[in-house]
């Protein structure tokens, strides 16, 4: 029986018009990763709470507990295990 690896949650913070948000978006659906949007000009929480976990601008992503501040592909790749 082959054992089914539950995908990490993730979710990517953008802003309009941010070309890497874009790329982060294409990628993460490319390989098929599952991942909730949310739009920091619209939810100043979430600005904040990049903020607060160092991040200076988009995309951010938070992957399970771990943040990830722009778009790092081997960063990404490894939190998902891709």
């Amino acid at each position: 029986m082959s054992e089914i690896k539950k995908q990490k949650r993730v979710v990517l913070f953008t802003s309009p018009g941010c070309h890497w948000c874009t790329t982060a978006k294409t990628y993460l659906k490319s390989n098929g990763i599952k991942f909730k949007v949310i739009d920091i000009s619209k939810d100043e929480s979430a600005a904040k709470d990049c903020q607060k976990h160092g991040c200076r601008g988009v995309p951010a992503l938070l992957i399970g507990s771990r943040w990830i501040c722009g778009f790092d592909k081997v960063k990404i790749n490894k939190e998902l295990g891709i």
